[in-house]
């Protein structure tokens, strides 16, 4: 069975030692994990910035391990 992880701007998992048996439970994972930077907007990222939320999923990875 295939697994996956999702990665964020940075290049670090979204949760911690946590990976996914499909692509739609990592997309959940992230709009749940996404909700953690409504408070202030953004999500803050060393190489891009300011990634407003609305773009943020196109900076993140999903990955199949």
């Amino acid at each position: 069975m295939a697994k996956y992880t999702m990665l964020s701007p940075d290049g670090f998992s979204i949760e911690f030692n946590k990976t996914y048996t499909s692509e739609k439970e990592a997309e959940k994972a992230f709009a749940e994990w996404k909700k953690g930077y409504e408070r202030q907007g953004y999500y803050s990222s060393v190489p891009f910035g300011r990634i407003p939320l609305n773009e943020l999923r196109a900076y993140c990875t999903l990955q199949k391990l």
